[in-house]
């Protein structure tokens, strides 16, 4: 991997299409958002309504993400969501409604297919992304997969886990960074892992601020974060070069059910996302101009 080469990595990596919304390579950047998880059939319909007019006021291609299961929570007593079966209705309703494409994790090797048949790319969770048998019954689910890498992963390790997914006869895939491990209940996110991964899977990349951001158990019974230092690694990452932008968004986040401290307030996103898809737009050009 050489320096001169991370230009074309980024704006030559692999590209397909999710549900209308197209993702990588020379395509610009697309943001990922929604609630940490389901809450309500009302609050998910109202936030997608919200995510997807502030995406179209700013011309910015918008995939909706919400879990219907909080599988990975510090306390058993956390809530958790409606479940898959209510859940992936409720995600179904958004896509009809809202015109946008879903993207929800999974946790079980049954519960891929199903999740495959509403949503349009379904998501391998970071701390399951080392699972053989589960990262392959999402490989053969036959929609595009996100796969996050591990917070206990270096970005060379996952090259093993793409292998995994191509084996069964995945393609399309998404690498999200969200943070690695440093001590207790801290993340560190390295922006060298972006180019990394890029350069060694030839895959479009996704960052994750919000879940960077996380203190896993930090708050005893649940997990705490820094959600005011959201938008500076959003800003970091677009200027280092990304293709998606994965953002976790609630309008009332201190009264939020799962993640709280983490996610972006509703009445905050307009004004970050133009300060990243301004920073994408110069790095993408400053990009092509050094390739020509």
């Amino acid at each position: 991997m050489s320096a001169f080469s991370l230009p074309e990595d980024l704006l030559k990596c692999h590209s397909f299409d999710v549900g209308g919304v197209r993702l990588g390579g020379a395509s610009p950047l697309v943001l990922i958002a929604g609630p940490c998880v389901i809450e309500s059939r009302e609050h998910t319909l109202r936030m997608a309504e919200h995510i997807t007019r502030v995406a179209a006021r700013l011309g910015l291609p918008v995939i909706f993400k919400a879990s219907y299961d909080k599988a990975n929570r510090s306390s058993s007593s956390s809530y958790r969501g409606p479940g898959i079966e209510r859940g992936l209705a409720i995600l179904g309703e958004v896509r009809s409604s809202f015109g946008v494409p879903i993207l929800t994790d999974v946790h079980t090797d049954e519960q891929a297919a199903t999740a495959a048949a509403v949503c349009d790319i379904i998501q391998i969770p970071a701390f399951l992304c080392r699972q053989t048998d589960f990262v392959q019954a999402c490989g053969r689910a036959g929609k595009p997969v996100a796969l996050k890498k591990g917070q206990f992963l270096a970005p060379e390790d996952v090259p093993n886990i793409v292998e995994k997914l191509r084996e069964v006869g995945c393609q399309d895939i998404l690498l999200t960074e969200r943070g690695t491990s440093f001590g207790y209940r801290t993340l560190v996110s390295d922006f060298r892992s972006l180019a990394i991964m890029q350069a060694l899977t030839g895959l479009p990349i996704c960052f994750d601020a919000t879940h960077s951001v996380q203190q896993p158990g930090g708050l005893g019974t649940a997990s705490g974060g820094k959600r005011e230092h959201v938008p500076l690694l959003a800003r970091a990452a677009c200027a280092v070069g990304i293709n998606a932008l994965f953002l976790e968004v609630h309008d009332t986040p201190d009264q939020a059910l799962s993640d709280g401290p983490n996610m972006v307030p509703l009445d905050e996103l307009d004004a970050l996302l133009r300060v990243c898809m301004a920073l994408d737009r110069t790095v993408r050009e400053a990009l092509g101009k050094a390739m020509a």
